[in-house]
């Protein structure tokens, strides 16, 4: 379900031909070796394509409008080695509708002390074509991602590299379409939102189907697909049946694999790569799909609970932005539930009523059949397991009506410090930055849901990236935030991204 296509990022020089010829293939052969030592680091998610030097309004133009028609083209990272006058710019990138990088840096590192003279001098000015270049951004108004260093340094790479998966989760959003089963949880806020805007902003479709449809897709899954997919589960985690019949137990696990079978086939179908459910409404299906959703989120499914289709796209992009990523720890739909409040060890109890994907756990999963208070059906069966510990962001999209606003909160995730042995669902803990306190009361300030896309693989930074180049806004919160620093940018906010 992850399989994006093989993403590509175009390397552009800019130059003019002020200098020479000789200047110009120096630069040619720069940008060569910048590209080539690029793709072979190790250090990039994808593939850098360097294409011809730069240096008329023509070809800027037209190599920039065919980054945008090239389907394999996530992006442009640009560079100007020696002085590109700005204006030959300005048609082509009003045209360009891709992320862009900025990376400012020059071809050596150090300064030949012993033998710079004036054409060196002139070859090597990245330190006036960029800010030119950069002046023109600027004055357009336009986002884009500015990266300082030595090309050759892990750092700079590894931001690079970080823009990549960014500028992905921009191209991949308006792929995704979040298939709804029911509404909204009846007069619940936070959930709720324009899907029209959204589409404009986000190239969202967000589409509704009667549950009867996605029933109707699970009752028609054969038995001996779901056998088959019971014996997997078996295979694959543990059966904690505490003390229930272990054929009962069964025949609740074999409901769940016949709603991720059913499922999964009906999102194929329609070409959906979210999903939406209610507990409120879930028709002929015999439980409230619990393990199953599990499922679908660890294969790359987007999901959000009660109607929340903003949470479940976000989930969705989040999984591409980090697919291939090695060493992941995990992205998942997440819910606050309740706090710690004892001093020197607060924290927030996250959970949801069964929907927690698998890729967060740390050690073993088990699977469990418990009773569930709300959607009036049988017991379901739920993966069950503990979160990882270590550093990691939540994020929350809210519709304030005039304009969307991300919310990013740094998190700090811990062990809770006793087990919860009646507690049958998945759980994590975490302090927010700069603490409970203040962190609670930002994200309230701030508008932010109940509801969130949690991971441990991308940064504030990248997700900040990723508003910006939606051209939203983007509110920060972690270890330097004061309330009193939020209240005032979230004023400014308020003017800077009034429709």
């Amino acid at each position: 379900m992850l399989n994006a296509k093989k993403y590509e990022f175009w390397f552009c020089t800019g130059s003019q031909d002020l200098y020479g010829d000789e200047c110009l293939a120096h630069v040619a052969e720069h940008s060569w070796i910048i590209v080539d030592e690029l793709n072979r680091s190790g250090n990039l998610p994808f593939e850098v394509v360097l294409k011809p030097t730069l240096i008329t309004n023509e070809l800027i133009r037209k190599t920039l409008n065919e980054a945008n028609n090239d389907e394999n083209c996530a992006g442009v990272i640009t560079w100007m080695h020696t002085f590109s006058p700005a204006k030959s710019w300005i048609l082509g990138l009003q045209e360009y509708r891709k992320p862009l990088l900025h990376l400012h840096t020059q071809f050596n590192r150090e300064i030949p002390y012993d033998t710079i003279d004036m054409d060196f001098m002139n070859e090597n000015q990245a330190a006036h074509g960029d800010r030119e270049y950069g002046h023109i951004f600027t004055r357009l108004g336009m986002e884009r991602k500015v990266v300082m260093g030595y090309w050759a340094d892990a750092d700079v790479q590894g931001r690079i590299a970080a823009w990549m998966r960014t500028a992905v989760g921009v191209i991949e959003s308006s792929h995704v379409r979040v298939m709804r089963i029911a509404d909204n949880m009846r007069n619940v806020a936070v959930t709720e939102g324009d899907k029209v805007e959204a589409q404009i902003k986000f190239g969202w479709e967000v589409d509704a189907y009667p549950v009867t449809e996605i029933a109707e897709a699970v009752a028609a899954v054969s038995q001996s697909d779901i056998n088959a997919l019971v014996d997997e589960y078996y295979g694959k985690y543990q059966i904690l049946t505490e003390g229930r019949d272990a054929g009962e137990f069964r025949r609740h696990v074999a409901v769940q694999a016949g709603i991720e079978l059913g499922f999964e086939r009906f999102l194929e179908e329609k070409n959906y790569q979210a999903i939406v459910t209610h507990f409120g409404d879930l028709g002929s299906l015999k439980q409230l799909p619990g393990l199953a959703i599990q499922r679908l989120m660890e294969k790359g499914y987007g999901f959000g609970a009660e109607g929340d289709w903003k949470t479940a796209a976000m989930v969705r992009i989040m999984k591409i932005m980090t697919g291939g990523m090695k060493g992941t720890k995990g992205t998942s739909f997440m819910e606050d539930y309740t706090y710690n409040l004892v001093p020197g060890r607060e924290g927030i109890l996250q959970a949801h009523m069964l929907e927690v994907c698998p890729t967060i756990a740390d050690g073993a999963v088990g699977i469990k059949v418990q009773p569930l208070s709300m959607g009036d059906r049988e017991d379901p069966a739920r993966l069950v397991f503990t979160a990882k510990e270590g550093p990691a962001i939540a994020t929350s999209l809210i519709d304030l009506g005039d304009r969307f606003r991300l919310i990013i909160n740094n998190v700090d995730c811990k062990k809770t410090e006793k087990p919860m042995p009646k507690l049958p669902v998945a759980t994590a803990f975490w302090t927010p930055q700069p603490d409970l306190r203040t962190g609670a009361e930002a994200w309230i300030i701030a508008g932010g849901a109940h509801h969130t896309a949690f991971t441990y693989d991308l940064t504030a930074e990248q997700m900040g990236d990723w508003a910006g180049a939606m051209g939203i806004e983007a509110v920060y919160i972690d270890e330097t935030t004061t309330i009193r620093q939020l209240k005032n940018e979230l004023r400014w906010n308020s003017v800077a991204y009034r429709k």
